[in-house]
Parts: structure tokens; C-alpha cells; sequence
């Protein structure tokens, strides 16, 4: 199988990284090279620990997992990549980084209210309260993935975590990452 990035983008706490670790132990027991990209991890890892939040901050955060998950996914890993990546520009940016054969777009859909109850971090709280600055889905955007758009949506406030990764793996099928 020809290696593939997954990206998950979304509100915090929109699922992206529920659903993407029980994919990654689905694939993973089935044997398939995969791999995953984790916001939360990689921003405390020296990859990008000298990063701030701003736009510019996140988009070279960005453009440094890209340039991993490429040479992961051209090496057959599957990659599943977690981040909020809040700007059309810049997930355009990131699809020819890895490559538009390889790049496959997946949204959480979430209202923010429902993400916010989520929140088990209490970031919205800190955000709403001006702790966090340029937190996405308060004080900085979330444009809807619209170029490019999603190559799957998974509405994450009505479906079960179940649903969602049944849709994923469905759509992984349809498009040959996997068998």
C-alpha cells in the first residue's frame, strides 16, 4: 500500500485525536506502517517547543509536521495528524507540502458550545477568561475547510466515536490507503 496522510482538523476538542488514536490501534493491530501526529505532543517536543500561537507561529508549526508527514507517507506510513490547523491558506499550504495524492482531508465538525463541554482542560475557560490568547474557536477563527475542502466531514455532536471511525476507515478504503 502506498503510504498516506490523514489529517484531522477541527475545533479543540472536536475528536480529532479520539478518533484518530483508536484508528491508529485498529491499523496498527492490522499490521499497517502508521504513524501519528499529535498537536498536544509535537508542541512540546523540540520539533516546534520554540513556537508560540500566533498565525505566523502556527503556520511554521504546520509547515514542520507537513514536511514529517511527507516524508513518512512517501516512505508507506500511514500518517493520522491531529491539529486544529484554523486557516484554509494554510492547510492549502500543507496539501502541497505532502502532496495531493497523498493528502486526505478529514473535518471534526463540532459546535464550539458542544466542544467547550468537552473541554476536560478547562482551555475555553482560560481563553474565555483571557489566560489563553489566540485561542481558536474564541479570540482567533476557525475557517471551514472550504480550499481545500474536506475530503470527509464527520459531524462529531450527533454521531457516536464508533460512527466516526467507521466512516474514516470506510473512506480510507474507497481511496486505496488501505484494504
Amino acid at each position: 500500500m502506498k503510504g498516506a496522510t490523514i489529517w484531522f482538523t477541527g475545533l479543540p476538542c472536536s475528536g480529532k485525536s479520539t478518533i484518530a488514536d483508536r484508528i491508529y490501534g485498529i491499523l496498527k493491530e492490522k499490521g499497517y506502517k502508521v504513524e501519528r501526529l499529535d498537536g498536544d505532543i509535537i508542541r512540546k517536543s523540540p520539533i516546534s517547543k520554540d513556537l508560540g500561537f500566533t498565525k505566523e507561529d502556527r503556520r511554521k508549526n504546520l509547515e514542520r509536521v507537513a514536511f514529517i508527514a511527507k516524508l513518512l507517507s512517501r516512505n508507506d506510513v500511514i500518517v493520522l495528524a491531529t491539529f486544529v490547523s484554523p486557516y484554509n491558506e494554510i492547510r492549502r499550504d500543507i496539501r502541497e507540502i505532502i502532496g495531493p495524492e497523498r493528502f486526505h482531508l478529514i473535518w471534526t465538525r463540532c459546535p464550539v458550545e458542544v466542544c467547550m463541554e468537552r473541554d476536560v482542560k478547562g482551555m475555553y475557560k482560560k481563553a474565555l477568561e483571557g489566560e489563553i490568547q489566540n485561542f481558536t474557536g474564541v479570540d482567533d477563527p476557525f475557517e471551514e475547510p472550504t480550499d481545500p475542502p474536506a475530503d470527509l466531514i464527520l459531524d462529531t455532536d450527533k454521531e457516536s466515536i464508533e460512527a466516526s471511525i467507521e466512516n474514516v476507515l470506510a473512506y480510507m478504503k474507497r481511496r486505496g490507503v488501505i484494504e
